[in-house]
């Protein structure tokens, strides 16, 4: 079989990733589950038939990099089909491929359970929009989400700067400018400064890598730009640390002030396995940017911000284990699930009694 074959196969069957690994069978993830596309286990020639295949079918990619470094990302479209973004690999001397399966059309976020004052989020005029959680845990779609609001309710420059791009945005209400990192763009630095000269008044940032890019993108939130972006963290207070942390530690007190400024909002988010294994569902935590808030990041007291989220009643202020309980309550998740994944266990467990 051809990789269109793997690949219609898989998107068919609504999986979310496929994998080409050397010594076991195709296989593909699907609510949270790794299955078997057959029982024949592949060997290194035939994976790497297929990722030469991928790589002809993404516009006949330079293959050279990946040869030469071991690593490359990239995405591309099957008319009809999906769009997919890839990551392939070396791994045991052979190469490997995992593929993440991404719609077409852009997901509705009611159908996802994206509360809607965390898409109300892209009417804020300015400032920093953290959506965080670890990876697959579904942020670039939320964010894409976002984006999308923007883009049908008002007229407005959209830069998108992503590695690579997954979902593709038509331009409605807004121009959406959507810039690949290595194919249109040298880096997110790069991109990120020159996009201040672009009049935007929407920056989507792919992820905050280091601390330069960091500093650019709350340069960019101060002066009168909406930025949203990324993080690989869990929770409002690990997400600021996370951020000071990254800059030297003469500049920590400056980059504190600095952010209690410009920070509107961080989501965090982790996709659980719904009771009947049919899929995920996804469960959020919401902090605002409170003058409270603001204070306690100004006077380095950030430990305090998890138990403000936590026993905040706010609609747009909601901890992640009040997030599970409502999944739990609705019969969604399991509690074992509930409790794996809060952030207080004990304090969920004795609320789920």
């Amino acid at each position: 079989m051809k990789i269109l074959d793997f690949l219609t196969e898989t998107t068919n069957a609504g999986a979310a990733d496929l994998f080409i690994v050397a010594g076991r069978p195709l296989s593909y993830k699907k609510g949270g589950k790794i299955l078997w596309l057959n029982e024949e286990r592949i060997m290194p020639e035939q994976s790497e038939s297929l990722i030469r295949e991928i790589y002809e079918l993404a516009d006949h990619r330079d293959i050279n990099k990946f040869l030469h470094c071991g690593d490359d990302d990239f995405s591309f479209a099957v008319k009809g089909l999906s769009r997919y973004r890839v990551s392939t690999y070396m791994q045991r001397g052979s190469m490997a491929a995992v593929i993440r399966i991404i719609t077409f059309d852009l997901p509705d976020p009611s159908a996802l359970g994206i509360p809607p004052q965390i898409i109300g989020l892209g009417n804020l005029k300015k400032g920093l929009v953290l959506v965080t959680g670890p990876a697959g845990s579904g942020k670039s779609t939320t964010l894409a989400c976002i984006i999308n609001a923007i883009n049908e309710t008002q007229e407005k420059h959209i830069i998108t700067l992503e590695d690579p791009l997954e979902f593709l945005h038509r331009h409605k209400k807004s121009i959406v400018s959507q810039r690949e990192i290595s194919s249109d763009t040298e880096s997110y630095v790069a991109a990120l400064r020159a996009s201040l000269r672009q009049s935007p008044d929407v920056i989507l940032l792919g992820e905050m890598r280091d601390f330069e890019t960091m500093s650019i993108a709350m340069t960019a939130a101060e002066t009168g730009h909406l930025v949203l972006s990324t993080l690989h963290t869990l929770g409002a207070a690990n997400t600021i640390d996370r951020i000071i942390d990254v800059f030297p530690p003469n500049q920590q007190r400056q980059i504190a002030v600095q952010l209690s400024s410009v920070l509107q909002a961080v989501v965090s988010q982790q996709l659980i396995p719904a009771s009947d294994q049919t899929g995920m569902h996804a469960a959020f935590e919401m902090m605002t940017a409170t003058p409270a808030v603001r204070n306690m990041i100004r006077e380095n007291k950030i430990p305090q911000i998890d138990g403000l989220v936590y026993s905040s009643s706010s609609e747009n202020m909601f901890s992640m284990d009040n997030s599970l309980l409502s999944l739990y309550k609705s019969g969604r998740i399991s509690k074992e699930d509930a409790l794996t994944h809060a952030v207080n266990a004990e304090m969920l467990k004795r609320k789920l009694m």
